[in-house]
């Protein structure tokens, strides 16, 4: 079957994941979520790509940015990917692909599901059972989003303008963005956002949907999107 075209809207926020081949993982030690995290700053400055949320799971990584540019996040995983694989296969003394393959992407409705993906992100490490809350998790956007602090591994986010809209200062956007994590994801906005990313649809309502499809001129939604399945797996 044929892979569709990606969206590429620029000023439009996307949901991007990588996985490693075979969910292999593809960070062993700590050096190597830090040269992860410097090739990742030093494309996206130069490609044009504005990073607003991200967790780097053991054996994949999700990112929620937005392109200045068409190419911009082709660019940026071409640069990442090639930079990071040099890297990892001397250090492991190890050959062959890392990648499952293409990233996979969705182009994301700002005002009804960006902040809602932003929590799905950072609560990754905590639905994985690696920690019992985001903020014990230090290779996601969490700390620097509801806590202010971050350090390298996080002060290089560009807030996105539905995330300072939560306040009118800093101190009041973080308070409103811990308060969002106080109740859990709705079950049906779970399900939209993973059948969405693996498949390649708009993450939004009909008339988001219905302006990407006239701009992307091809489908941008199965007709039963938005419907929660039986049995939905939990993996992401």
């Amino acid at each position: 079957m044929a892979r569709l075209p990606r969206y590429v809207i620029p000023g439009q926020p996307q949901h991007l994941i990588q996985r490693g081949n075979n969910r292999q993982p593809i960070f062993a030690a700590e050096a190597d979520y830090q040269f992860f995290r410097d090739a990742l700053v030093e494309a996206s400055g130069k490609h044009g790509l504005a990073i607003h949320a991200y967790v780097w799971m053991t054996n994949h990584v999700h990112l929620l940015a937005t392109p200045e540019f068409d190419d911009s996040i082709s660019k940026v995983f071409q640069s990442v990917g090639r930079k990071y694989v040099q890297y990892f296969n001397f250090t492991y003394q190890r050959s062959g692909t890392l990648w499952e393959g293409r990233y996979r992407a969705t182009v994301v409705d700002s005002e009804r599901y960006l902040l809602t993906l932003m929590r799905y992100i950072e609560l990754n490490p905590v639905r994985a059972g690696m920690v019992a809350a985001p903020q014990d998790y230090p290779w996601s956007s969490y700390r620097r989003n509801a806590l202010g602090g971050g350090g390298p591994n996080a002060d290089w986010l560009t807030p996105h303008g539905e995330y300072t809209r939560l306040g009118l200062d800093d101190l009041a956007r973080r308070e409103r963005y811990r308060a969002l994590f106080a109740a859990a994801i709705d079950p049906a906005d779970l399900s939209q956002i993973r059948d969405c990313t693996h498949k390649g649809w708009a993450l939004g309502g009909e008339r988001f949907r219905l302006a990407i499809e006239a701009l992307g001129q091809r489908q941008a939604a199965s007709k039963g999107v938005g419907r929660p399945r039986k049995g939905e797996n939990n993996r992401e």
